[in-house]
């Protein structure tokens, strides 16, 4: 006890400052309008440093990834017309709650939590609680709408003011909020916010105070989102246009002259493979650069993953070719999956490239080899043709007699490649470095997607994912399989995979040139437009 009250008054001091850097703190972000990639980077920072996630209807799902997975996730969505999940002060007790028990707390929000968002009604209650916080803004719903519409807010020809207006007033309250006299003429752009409800009220306001029925709207529904829908009409118009074409929130309508210049610059929808539903079946690990790509066209992607990557059941098959490395002339990569399980193995060994020292390397693929280029190495043989085929017939052309060959691979894998080694006189050691398993717990909805012709496109990287897809669908026969698949198009990355597919019954309808993914999205692409699908 004497030496704690010995302490310097500095360190008392010290402990003083640690202890409010250990406090807890809350993070009002906003997530934007729905596409992941328009959210701020210091949002993105934040959420991937969140213990609680506390998130609306209108906050972009796909963010959710960013967040650690011991994190508390806590959904606090409000739609239109439907029970809240938790009523405003629900939610600031909560946020209040988290925080004080020293959590990093991110009130994640959709567009920008100032304009329409009750952002600041939150950071009250955070003020009174005397909790730290800090806020973010997002791309607000307005500006994205617009933009992604192909709508300019302003231009310099037509308008230099603007304004964002609540569109979800009681059309029925006595005394209205909205300076109908003043907005009606005296504003060049009008933005209303979650207005479809009272889209027929709020358009006759607008004429009724002197704005012209004839004046371009837009009503823009799920902007920045591969789903996204707008219609055009006029004052006088658009309440029924949006009746008929079953546009439901949440929608921005735009009302302005402005409106005029869609026709020109709108590229979002204009995109080739806009609104088509397009189904990944690569590995959740693997799908992300064909999703990018498909989506940059326009596409609207469904992963739904036919194939699990594991290790395999042992490592002791791997483990004594490793110990007697230096005995193979030839180390062959068939794919991605292998390379990477191959050294993740070594590196836990506390090995490194260095042991393929005397090793020459073959690659099956431009793909395959630019993998290995991230670890150090350089196939030194690439076939032309991106098969086992076409890696065969390169050993073939060059001689193989007498050489030792090891190809770390699937566990069940086309034994093309080793059987052609081996009768070209090489001696040839496979060893399992991963095994392809089914996931578990999606057939129903892949069903039901397929059942309801809510899907455009299949796509398929591999026999593993075509034979996986099928057995998840449980079908008796191949005939109850070309029902599901009718009106679908098949997309395969080559030639070894449209076989299987058509070994089951079915037609591929689109394969690239070359088997690689960007050439897979060209050809899809090159076929919608082709079609007058685009």
């Amino acid at each position: 006890m004497a030496a704690e009250k010995s302490w310097p008054r500095f360190m008392e001091k010290k402990l003083t400052n640690t202890a409010k850097l250990n406090r807890g703190k809350a993070y009002l972000v906003g997530a934007g309008p729905g596409d992941p990639g328009l959210i701020t980077v210091r949002g993105l920072e934040i959420l991937k440093k969140a213990e609680v996630v506390i998130y609306d209807y209108l906050a972009g799902e796909k963010l959710l990834k960013y967040v650690p997975e011991n994190a508390e996730f806590i959904y606090a969505g409000k739609k239109g017309g439907i029970k809240h999940t938790h009523t405003q002060d629900e939610i600031n007790a909560m946020l209040i709650d988290r925080v004080k028990r020293g959590k990093k707390v991110v009130r994640l929000k959709g567009g920008d939590p100032f304009i329409f968002g009750r952002g600041g009604e939150e950071l009250e209650e955070l003020v009174k609680a005397g909790l730290p916080f800090e806020a973010v803004p997002g791309v607000t719903s307005a500006s994205a709408a617009a933009t992604f519409a192909g709508v300019p807010i302003t231009h310099r020809r037509y308008t230099s003011s603007v304004a964002f207006i609540t569109g979800h007033e009681d059309p029925d309250k006595e005394n209205s909020n909205i300076a109908w006299d003043k907005i009606s003429t005296g504003v060049g752009t009008l933005v209303f916010y979650m207005g479809i409800k009272n889209l027929e009220s709020i358009t006759t306001n607008l004429m009724k105070h002197g704005r012209n029925p004839k004046t371009p709207v837009a009503v823009v529904r799920w902007a920045s989102r591969p789903n996204q829908k707008s219609v055009v009409g006029t004052l006088d118009t658009i309440a029924e246009i949006v009746r008929v074409n079953d546009i439901k929130p949440p929608a921005l309508t735009i009302v302005g002259d402005v409106v005029k210049l869609r026709d020109t610059i709108n590229w979002y929808e204009e995109r080739p493979l806009f609104g088509k539903r397009i189904l990944v079946t690569r590995t959740r690990e693997q799908a992300s650069d064909l999703v990018a790509l498909l989506e940059e066209n326009g596409a609207n992607c469904l992963e739904f993953p036919t194939i699990s990557i594991l290790p395999p059941d042992s490592w002791q098959e791997l483990d004594n070719a490793l110990g007697r490395i230096g005995d193979f002339q030839w180390i062959v990569f068939t794919s991605i999956n292998a390379i990477q399980s191959f050294f993740a193995h070594l590196h836990l060994k506390g090995l490194d490239s260095r042991v393929l020292a005397n090793c020459k390397i073959a690659s099956v693929g431009k793909v395959t080899d630019d993998s290995l280029r991230s670890y150090g190495l350089i196939s030194d043989l690439v076939p032309e043709k991106f098969t086992g085929e076409g890696l065969a017939e390169a050993f073939e052309k060059q001689g193989v007699t007498g050489m030792d060959i090891l190809i770390p691979r699937a566990l069940k894998a086309r034994e093309i490649l080793p059987v052609r080694l081996k009768k070209a006189g090489a001696r040839v050691t496979v060893v399992p470095v991963y095994q392809n398993k089914r996931p578990e717990g999606i057939h129903d909805t892949l069903r039901a997607k397929l059942a309801n012709k809510d899907l455009d496109i299949v796509t398929f990287t591999s026999s593993s994912t075509v034979t996986n897809f099928i057995d998840m669908m449980d079908v008796k026969d191949k005939k109850e399989l070309q029902e599901l698949m009718h009106g679908v198009k098949i997309a395969a990355i080559g030639p070894v995979t449209a076989r299987t597919i058509e070994e089951n019954g079915l037609k591929v309808d689109i394969q690239p040139e070359k088997y690689t993914i960007p050439d897979m999205v060209d050809a899809i692409v090159d076929y919608m437009v082709a079609h007058g699908d685009g």
